[in-house]
């Protein structure tokens, strides 16, 4: 019987599918679809970048992209990104629920009808852990803007999902919350220029929407936390951001960073940050 042998472009294109095949393998085992995002079985869906060198049991930081961004949005800080990856950590950006006008945000604000933000999030967390052997017991909960303003709700109704919460340039909104749980570790990153979510808070919305003022909220987290006194166990200044601490208990801390800058992450928040969940994590 004669034998059927392939053509040179038959025997190629076998080649390069299964050289393909091996490559998205490998780049959806480490980042799920290259260039795309990780689909969650209940709906959702999320990015990730991983060390260079990934380990077992991996700590990660979940950021939470701004307003009308997204996952891959938030992972574009490539600044950011790439510090936390050369610390040994992984980046996992999850996407926003689209709104009716098609921009990305969170489901925040207590009474808000839309996405189970709790429930998607700890979707997230399991998925990360099965899929990319993430440690939940070692990850960091921050946000930006919409992002940092979830981080605070969710710390506030559930501070054991994550080890510690860090949110930039977010806090309540009015009426803020009457009281929140605890123990928990609150890294709260300002800027002092921010105009978009001022200190103070400013009004949405011809009204409608409040955002609240920061120090207020942070006078909601030391009576959670039940700190001693609102005077900070310490106060100093490194570069050129001025930083205030609360030490309240076991597993319970404050760390408000105040930075020159307006509405953005700013330069060396990554470091800033790890730094201090990683001496916080030393004392457990």
């Amino acid at each position: 019987m004669d034998q059927i042998r392939p053509t040179a472009g038959a025997l190629t294109a076998v080649v390069v599918c299964a050289f393909t095949s091996t490559l998205v393998g490998t780049a959806a085992q480490a980042d799920c679809d290259p260039g795309g995002a990780c689909a969650l079985p209940d709906g959702g869906s999320y990015h990730i970048r991983v060390p260079d060198q990934p380990q077992d049991a991996m700590p990660a930081v979940v950021f939470l992209h701004g307003f009308g961004s997204s996952g891959l949005g938030a992972l574009s800080q490539t600044s950011m990104v790439e510090t936390l990856r050369g610390r040994g950590y992984a980046v996992i950006a999850p996407d926003g629920a689209p709104r009716t006008d098609g921009r990305r945000s969170w489901n925040f604000y207590p009474g808000w009808e839309g996405r189970d933000e709790t429930a998607f999030l700890q979707d997230v967390l399991q998925d990360a852990e099965t899929r990319h052997n993430i440690d939940p017991a070692q990850v960091v909960l921050a946000g930006f803007s919409a992002g940092g303003f979830m981080v605070n709700y969710l710390a506030c109704e559930t501070p054991d999902m994550f080890a510690a919460y860090a949110p930039v340039a977010g806090g309540f909104w009015r009426p803020q919350p009457a009281e929140c749980r605890g123990p928990v570790r609150l890294h709260h990153t300002h800027g002092w220029s921010d105009t978009v979510v001022p200190l103070e808070g400013r009004y949405l919305r011809g009204r409608t929407w409040q955002q609240g003022d920061i120090y207020a909220g942070l006078e909601v987290w030391r009576n959670a936390l039940g700190c001693e006194t609102h005077a900070p166990s310490r106060v100093w200044s490194k570069d050129r951001d001025h930083i205030r601490q609360w030490s309240c208990g076991e597993g319970a801390e404050i760390r408000f960073v105040l930075h020159p800058g307006g509405h953005s992450v700013p330069r060396g928040w990554a470091d800033s940050m790890t730094d201090w969940f990683e001496r916080a994590q030393a004392t457990q």
